[in-house]
C-alpha cells in the first residue's frame, strides 16, 4: 500500500513538473517580457523605438487576442474602420530615406524610355493603317496622348526597394479610378500566350498559362493593363475534385488580393480594379492581332464571345461571352517593361508537385526548412522572411498555385517579392489548406511588423473582414467577395496566429520573432539582438 502511494506521489510530481515547465513557465515568461519590454497595442500609447533609421513598433502580448467567433463586440461610433486602420501607428512607420539606389527608376530615364515607345507606336500604327486600308479592314483609330504626369507613370516612379508604392501615394487611388474608364486603343495576347504560338501539349497535366484567357490592353494615355475576364460566379466554389493546377482563374480574386495586400501593408501586388469591358468595341475592333480576331464569334444567344487560342481549349464551350457585349473582369496595372526594369522569376522552395500523385520534399520532410536555411539566398537577409510573408498572404486567400515568385534585379537579394497572379485565390471559403503555411510552420520565424499587423487585424476595431469589406466597396464591380469568403479571412487569420503561438511555445520569442529590413547577415536578427540594439 505504501509503495502504491509512493508511486502515485511520484507520478503526480512528474505531471506537475511537466505542466510547470511546458505551460506555466512560458506564460510567466511572456508576462515578464510584456512588463519589461512590451506595451499595449492601443493607438494612444503605442511606442515606436527607432532602429537604424526605421521605426519598428514594439510587440504587444498577442496571445491575449480573443478569437473572432462572433461573440466579440465593441462600440460602433460610425467611424471608418479602414481609415482607423491606416491611421494606426503600425501603418505610419517611418521608412528609410529613398535615394537613387533605393528607387527602381529615375524620372529622366523613364520619360526617355516612354518617349521612344510612343514614337515607335506612332510609326507602327501608320504602317498598319495603310495596310488595313488596302485590305479593306475596319480599324478604330485613337490618338495616343502621353502625359508624364499620368497616374500610371507616377506609379512606376514610386516603386522602391521596400514596396511597389508608398502608403500615402496619391497616384494609386487615382490610377484605380482611371483604369475604370480609360479609353482602350489596342488589345493583344499577353507575352506568355504569344510565346506558346498556339501550340499546346495536351498530354501535359499542367497546362501552359495561355489557356487562362488574359489580354493585354493598351490605353489612350499609353498605360497598359492585363484584363482577366469573369469565369466563375461569386457564390461558386471550386469543385472538390479539382486539382489546384487546373482550377479556374477568378477576376474577383485578383481584385480582392490587391486590397488584402494593401490592408496587410505588404504593398507587393500591382493596383487592380474591376471594369466592364465592351468586348466588341474595346477588344475586337481595336486589336491588330489576326489570331485574336479569329477566336471571336457570336453565340446562339447573340452574345459576343471569344476563347483562348491554345488548341486543347480552342472550343466554344471554353469561351467567355459578353452580355451581349459587356463582360466584367479585372484590370491589373502593368509593371515597367523588362528592358528598363528587369525582373527574374525564381522557383518557390515550397513549390507543389504538379502531378496527380507526386509529392515534393517539403511535403514529407518536417525538417525541410533546415536545409533551406543553409541554401543561398535563404541563408541570409530577408528572402526567407519574405517567403513566409508570401505564404501567409497565400493562406489567407487560399492560393495553392504559387510555383514561382519574381523580384526586381536592381534590389538584389534583399528586394521584396512580387505577389503576382493571384487569380486562383478565393476558390473555397469552406476549406482552409494548412499546407500553404508550411514555410511558417516549418521555419518558425516571422517578421516583427508582420506579426504586429496580423494581431491588430484580429481586434474588433480593425477586424480583417470588416476593413476588407469596406476597402472592396470602392470597386465598381462590388460586391467582390461574398460573406463566407470574408468570414474565412478572419478564421484563417486566427489559424496563422495559432501556428506562430505553437512556434513560440516550442522555441521562444527570441528565435521566432525577427527584425525587419535585415541587411546581409548569416541569419535574421532575433528579438534578443533587437533589445541589445535598443
Amino acid at each position: 500500500m505504501r509503495r502504491d502511494r509512493l508511486f502515485l506521489a511520484a507520478t503526480l510530481t512528474a505531471i506537475f513538473s511537466a505542466d510547470l515547465y511546458f505551460i506555466l513557465l512560458p506564460k510567466l515568461r511572456s508576462v515578464g517580457l510584456k512588463s519589461g519590454h512590451f506595451c499595449s497595442c492601443g493607438p494612444n500609447n503605442f511606442a515606436l523605438p527607432m532602429h537604424g533609421g526605421l521605426a519598428t513598433p514594439q510587440l504587444s502580448n498577442w496571445t491575449s487576442v480573443p478569437p473572432l467567433d462572433g461573440t466579440t463586440s465593441g462600440p460602433d461610433d460610425g467611424e471608418s474602420k479602414l481609415e482607423r486602420l491606416f491611421s494606426h501607428p503600425l501603418y505610419n512607420i517611418e521608412t528609410p530615406g529613398l535615394g537613387p539606389e533605393e528607387r527602381l527608376l529615375l524620372a529622366e530615364q523613364l520619360m526617355e524610355y516612354y518617349r521612344r515607345k510612343v514614337s515607335r507606336w506612332d510609326r507602327h500604327m501608320k504602317i498598319y493603317s495603310e495596310a488595313a486600308a488596302m485590305s479593306n479592314i475596319t480599324l478604330t483609330e485613337h490618338q495616343v496622348t502621353y502625359d508624364p504626369n499620368a497616374s500610371w507613370v507616377k506609379f512606376h516612379l514610386g516603386i522602391n526597394r521596400y514596396a511597389l508604392y508608398s502608403r500615402d501615394d496619391p497616384a494609386i487611388p487615382k490610377l484605380l479610378k482611371e483604369m475604370q474608364g480609360m479609353t482602350v486603343i489596342s488589345a493583344d495576347y499577353t507575352q506568355d500566350e504569344k510565346a506558346l504560338k498556339g501550340a499546346c501539349d495536351c498530354t501535359q497535366v499542367v497546362k501552359p498559362s495561355g489557356h487562362h484567357l488574359k489580354l493585354a490592353l493598351k490605353m489612350q494615355n499609353f498605360a497598359k493593363a492585363m484584363f482577366k475576364p469573369m469565369r466563375q460566379q461569386r457564390d461558386e466554389e471550386t469543385p472538390e475534385d479539382f486539382f489546384y493546377f487546373v482550377d479556374l482563374q477568378r477576376h474577383n480574386a485578383e481584385i480582392a488580393a490587391f486590397h488584402l495586400d494593401r490592408v496587410l501593408d505588404f504593398r507587393r501586388v500591382p493596383p487592380v480594379s474591376g471594369r466592364l469591358v465592351n468586348v466588341t468595341g474595346e477588344v475586337l475592333q481595336v486589336t491588330h492581332n489576326e489570331d485574336l480576331r479569329g477566336v471571336f464569334f457570336t453565340s446562339p444567344a447573340n452574345n459576343t464571345c471569344f476563347f483562348a487560342k491554345c488548341l486543347y481549349v480552342c472550343k466554344t464551350e471554353y469561351a467567355v461571352c459578353g452580355g451581349p457585349d459587356l463582360l466584367e473582369g479585372s484590370l491589373s496595372a502593368y509593371l515597367p517593361g523588362l528592358s528598363i526594369a528587369p525582373r527574374i522569376s525564381i522557383p518557390n522552395p515550397w513549390i507543389r508537385s504538379y502531378t496527380f500523385s507526386g509529392q515534393e520534399e517539403w511535403e514529407v520532410n518536417p525538417f525541410y526548412c533546415d536545409t533551406i536555411k543553409q541554401t543561398y539566398p535563404y541563408n541570409s537577409g530577408n528572402r526567407l522572411l519574405n517567403i513566409i510573408d508570401m505564404s501567409i498572404f497565400d493562406f489567407l486567400i487560399g492560393n495553392m498555385d504559387r510555383h514561382h515568385y519574381e523580384i526586381f534585379t536592381k534590389f538584389g537579394d534583399d528586394g521584396f517579392l512580387l505577389h503576382l497572379d493571384n487569380a486562383r485565390g478565393f476558390g473555397k471559403h469552406s476549406q482552409d489548406e494548412m499546407s500553404i503555411l508550411a514555410p511558417l510552420s516549418q521555419c518558425c520565424i516571422i517578421k516583427h511588423s508582420t506579426l504586429m499587423r496580423l494581431q491588430l487585424l484580429t481586434q474588433w476595431e480593425y477586424r480583417l473582414s470588416d476593413v476588407m469589406r469596406e476597402s472592396l466597396e470602392g470597386d465598381p464591380l462590388q460586391p467582390i467577395l461574398t460573406g463566407p469568403h470574408l468570414s474565412a479571412l478572419d478564421r484563417r487569420l486566427q489559424k496563422v496566429l495559432r501556428v506562430v503561438q505553437r512556434c513560440i511555445r516550442r522555441l521562444g520569442e527570441d528565435e521566432v520573432i525577427t527584425r525587419d529590413f535585415v541587411k546581409s547577415t548569416t541569419r535574421p536578427q532575433t528579438a534578443t539582438e533587437m533589445r541589445e540594439v535598443r
